[in-house]
């Protein structure tokens, strides 16, 4: 049986945000745990990224059976031999880093444009829910920490309204934490926090605020306005927003998303087409339904293939009109594919996307795509040079504005196309 607590949660999670919902998506023990990812024999055991203590080295991050021993980043390489002597060093390796960390930058702009990477392993991002996409936050989470995983590394979510209460938020159950902070309850969860665990408030000003009886960020948000501008200068009153929880800074977008794409790798090279084919229509399906909550459409299909002996190729053909329904981009793709790739030629990656992106004004439908599909997915003749009609587009639109109604009540597995089941 659950307890109240949890039937609480459940019930939040199931209603429908109110405000602006934020993510900070914080990569735990980031250097560490992409050198235990590369070298499994270094898992669970305590690993230190930092330079040698003969040369006056630091840490730069270690993992957390090392932060056991008391090992911290930034500090003295000389200091943490003599907590951790058994730990395993290891030279920052930052091309490797800064690849893991691009992979997962690329799934938070799968959620949203509103991307904000404030350093190699944490991003803020903006998912409020809007009459496009109405999916709650805590799910959005939830998928960003699975795809996390799965590259094989972990984060920690906090998910708030505003920047620096999930900033907060994403510290408080590392590793692999998701601490979430509904609409409203900010105050609370902030009121009996020390003062240091905002970001911006370091040892010196910490101690100036506890010289002032100011111990906690509720003392901060109730601070008499001379006790703040002292400690804080002309920033005074940004603090006690933060510490209120009313801080009203936006996600700053660092770079326009261009393309949208998802692929996948098979574990045991595939050569069958209706294999390749089955696989193509499902990234196809899961590029279509990111760029419907996203509300944008794009105008150039392409598909990518490695093959077996490491070989990549890639084709791409522009559309007349830009579209995000994938029962409009698929045979396209069909047909790209069979331009890179003869059937029994093994293929151990695919991958499918659309570029030239734009966004669909608010209320604006997609507009006519004259393509040439062949879907006999409908049971309907289509000669090889017909256009698609406005009567076979708005047929093809229904059928994903309905999977997409399942998928956002019941979820991304409720409902898919004959074709994607296995």
């Amino acid at each position: 049986m659950k307890t109240a607590d949890e039937t609480k949660q459940i019930y939040m999670d199931n209603q429908q945000w109110q405000g602006k919902a934020i993510l900070l998506v914080d990569l735990d023990a980031f250097f560490a745990s992409v050198e235990q990812l590369d070298h499994p024999e270094w898992r669970g055991k305590p690993v230190i990224v930092g330079g040698s203590s003969a040369a006056r080295g630091v840490v730069s991050t270690c993992s957390y059976e090392a932060r056991k021993y008391g090992v911290r980043s930034a500090m003295a390489s000389s200091v943490a031999e003599r907590l951790c002597p058994d730990a395993i060093w290891v030279i920052p390796d930052h091309h490797r880093y800064k690849e893991v960390s691009d992979r997962v930058m690329s799934f938070l702009h799968d959620e949203t444009p509103y991307v904000q990477q404030v350093s190699i392993d944490e991003a803020f991002l903006d998912v409020t829910p809007s009459r496009i996409n109405t999916e709650s936050p805590v799910s959005v989470a939830q998928r960003i920490q699975q795809r996390v995983a799965q590259l094989g590394v972990s984060c920690s979510i906090g998910v708030a309204t505003t920047k620096t209460v999930a900033k907060i938020a994403s510290e408080q159950g590392k590793p692999k934490g998701l601490t979430v902070v509904y609409p409203g309850t900010e105050e609370q969860f902030l009121r009996n926090l020390p003062v240091k665990e905002m970001s911006g408030i370091g040892a010196a000003s910490a101690d100036a605020l506890h010289k002032f009886g100011v111990r906690t960020l509720g003392d901060l948000a109730q601070a008499d306005d001379a006790i703040l501008t002292r400690v804080f200068g002309k920033n005074a009153q940004i603090f006690r927003l933060r510490a209120k929880g009313q801080e009203q800074a936006s996600v700053s977008v660092d770079r326009v998303v261009k393309s949208l794409s998802h692929e996948l790798s098979f574990p045991v090279d595939v050569s069958e087409r209706k294999e390749l084919l089955d696989t193509l229509f499902g990234l196809s399906e899961k590029v279509g339904r990111r760029l419907r909550k996203k509300g944008q459409v794009g105008n150039t299909v392409t598909v990518k293939v490695r093959f077996a002996n490491r070989q990549l190729r890639s084709a791409q053909e522009k559309m007349e009109l830009p579209t995000n329904n994938e029962l409009v981009f698929y045979p396209l793709a069909e047909r790209l594919l069979d331009s890179l790739w003869n059937e029994g030629t093994p293929v151990r990656l695919i991958g499918v996307g659309l570029s030239g992106l734009q966004y669909l004004p608010e209320g604006e439908e997609v507009p006519y795509v004259a393509d040439k599909p062949q879907m006999a997915l409908f049971e309907e003749e289509h000669q090889e040079n017909d256009a698609l009609t406005e009567q076979k587009r708005r047929k093809l639109q229904s059928l994903v504005d309905m999977t997409d109604k399942v998928k956002n009540r019941f979820g991304e597995e409720a409902l898919s196309f004959a074709r994607t089941k296995k």
